[in-house]
């Protein structure tokens, strides 16, 4: 079981709230949310409600001032609780939406589509298998997605407008 507490101000200050399960929207429990503290297990977090928005993976540890460090000006607004998972990881990405053009399965990290199967975008992808982050950029850079099992047709109508994954990750942290 996850646990993470919010703070409204930095370093742990003011008004807080615990969360250990998902929160589709933080507003009614926090105004403004500056600093947090995972105690126990990972948590995506989000800087819109209902999980919309950029995304943030937390693992254990303190964030003291984490609005700055990652760069977030509206603050959290929803956070979810990863599962802990242990088992193999498959996922397959598409060059385009609703599973078109080239396929490629994977079963490990990537840290470039390009370098790996000179496939220069991903607009879909079917998860069979484990939890995953996708990053819009090779070597697990810039704004990232968390993608659980299911079919993810097209990243364009889930909100990730003019954005290209080019690297995944599989989250094998012990959440």
């Amino acid at each position: 079981m996850g646990k993470i507490i919010f703070y409204e101000d930095r370093n742990f200050q003011g008004r807080s709230y615990e969360c250990m399960s998902d929160c589709p929207d933080m507003s009614s429990y926090l105004s403004r949310c500056h600093s947090c503290r995972v105690e126990s297990g990972c948590f995506m977090v989000y800087d819109r409600p209902n999980f919309m928005g950029n995304q943030y993976f937390m693992r254990r540890g303190e964030y003291a001032d984490y609005m700055s460090m990652m760069g977030m000006s509206g603050g959290i607004r929803s956070c979810r609780m990863i599962p802990m998972y242990r088992g193999q990881f498959r996922m397959k990405i598409y060059e385009r939406e609703n599973f078109g053009g080239q396929m490629y399965e994977l079963m490990d990290d990537c840290d470039s589509i390009m370098d790996r199967y000179r496939m220069s975008d991903c607009q879909s992808c079917h998860v069979m298998d484990g939890h995953w982050l996708m990053y819009e950029q090779a070597h697990y850079r810039g704004r990232m997605m968390y993608m659980r099992p299911g079919e993810y047709r097209s990243f364009r109508e889930m909100g990730m407008s003019g954005m290209r994954f080019m690297s995944m990750r599989r989250i094998m942290d012990m959440c």
